[in-house]
């Protein structure tokens, strides 16, 4: 005891300097390309309201008929559990958060929009619309009503409505500047992507604008719907999208799949396009392949069947929708899209029951991890990273509590940041 071991060895000092200086460029590479998790929260959903139709009122009142069409179709918890098929133990705690989440951040995140959604229209109401959605955007963050991410979705890059793609964005931005600067939950988000050529002319706009207002290198960032055959599988026979994350030069922060389009795109058929057709699931596959470590985040499409009309019928929309947002998250979907007030229920109770469904496992399981105690399954830095991943995301939406995990953890939140490989203190 206390004596070194000496061991033999082979290869000398300069073997393992010359092989660390061959790969140099590989490991710069390397970290810029898969720098791991932006450390942020991300939403566990986006809702796409028309630019003509939003309001300053619009985060409440989704939140409101949201309300409503529980106390007219499902009143209490029980009634709730039962339509979606919840298990009894979680029926209570999943109808007490839902409800609490849509008093008290109903949206988590709202894009305004002003493509397809509000169509062409004449220059001057475009631009009166954009100038307004500055200015209320630039209110609800001054006067806390805002959902935690807003921002707009503009035109696309092709060549019809280009020009007035980047003019709704230039009186947009510039009018965010004019009434006190670019809020911290700023998104935006840029449609229709096929080419990498689009990215770049997107991220130059971004340089652009931020050189003319002195804001700093990267502060602003956006999103691509992945909308087009040609965003996954180019004309060259090649795959698309890592070279659309690589064309945002650091800028891109989600990628979302645009169910419709795409589907129709790939010539499927009004009554089959969905998010779980076949041809979502290859899109999406390649999708999250190219994101894996880059930071950029993945968010699933929509259903368009609505809860609307008879009981009977928004239980049977419902049940849709709770079972494809189940869906997405069990394939490591953690965002999607919701288009109508109606399915903010579900979308919560969906993302609230996989949280807390599998919350004394994944605590246990992370405990074993720390405390080297065994147990029946054993975990590698990996999976340890993603147990801690999935109590913060279950921590950002409200599904548990810190108490909670704590309790069943020993860990803080900077204890999960740290083994999640967040950066500290930025996960809101």
């Amino acid at each position: 005891m206390g004596q070194q071991t000496t061991v033999a060895t082979t290869f000398g000092s300069a073997v393992r300097e010359s092989v660390g200086s061959s790969l140099a460029a590989v490991d710069a590479e390397l970290a810029r390309r898969y720098p791991g998790d932006a450390g942020t929260r991300q939403p566990v959903h986006t809702v796409y309201v028309p630019a003509d139709a939003f309001t300053a009122g619009t985060v409440r009142e989704w939140g409101d008929r949201a309300l409503a069409a529980l106390d007219e179709h499902a009143p209490d918890a029980e009634a709730f559990a039962a339509v979606l098929g919840l298990p009894g133990e979680l029926a209570g705690p999943v109808h007490e958060r839902v409800r609490a989440k849509l008093e008290r951040e109903p949206v988590e995140d709202l894009r305004i929009d002003f493509e397809d959604g509000y169509g062409p229209r004449p220059d001057a109401e475009e631009d009166a619309a954009a100038a307004r959605a500055a200015r209320l955007v630039a209110e609800a963050y001054a006067d806390g009503t805002a959902a935690p991410y807003m921002g707009v979705r503009v035109k696309c890059m092709e060549a019809a409505v280009r020009d007035r793609g980047i003019r709704t964005l230039d009186v947009f931005l510039t009018g965010l500047m004019e009434a006190g600067g670019l809020p911290g939950g700023l998104v935006l988000t840029l449609p229709k992507v096929s080419y990498p050529e689009q990215v770049v002319a997107m991220a130059r706009l971004a340089g652009e604008f931020e050189t003319a207002h002195g804001l700093a290198e990267g502060r602003i960032r956006f999103e691509i719907q992945i909308e087009t055959t040609q965003a996954i599988l180019g004309a060259d026979g090649r795959a698309t999208v890592a070279r659309l994350i690589d064309a945002g030069a650091g800028r891109v922060t989600g990628l979302h799949y645009g169910t419709f389009d795409y589907s129709a795109a790939c010539g499927v058929g009004a009554a089959h396009q969905a998010p779980d057709h076949p041809v979502a699931d290859h899109a999406k596959a390649v999708m999250q392949v190219a994101a894996a470590g880059t930071g950029v985040r993945l968010s699933d499409g929509s259903t368009n069947v609505l809860p609307v009309g008879t009981t009977a019928r928004v239980h049977e929309a419902w049940r849709l929708h709770h079972g494809l947002v189940r869906r997405s998250l069990a394939r490591a979907y953690y965002q999607g899209w919701d288009m109508h007030p109606g399915h903010l229920p579900t979308r919560y109770a969906a993302v609230y029951a996989y949280y807390r469904e599998g919350l004394e496992r994944a605590a246990a399981r992370l405990v074993a991890y720390t405390e080297r105690a065994g147990g029946d399954v054993l975990d590698e830095p990996a999976t340890a990273r993603a147990l801690s991943g999935h109590l913060l995301r279950g921590l950002d939406c409200g599904a548990v509590g810190t108490a909670e995990v704590t309790g069943l953890t020993g860990l803080d939140r900077a204890a999960l940041e740290r083994l999640a490989g967040r950066p500290a203190g930025r996960g809101f």
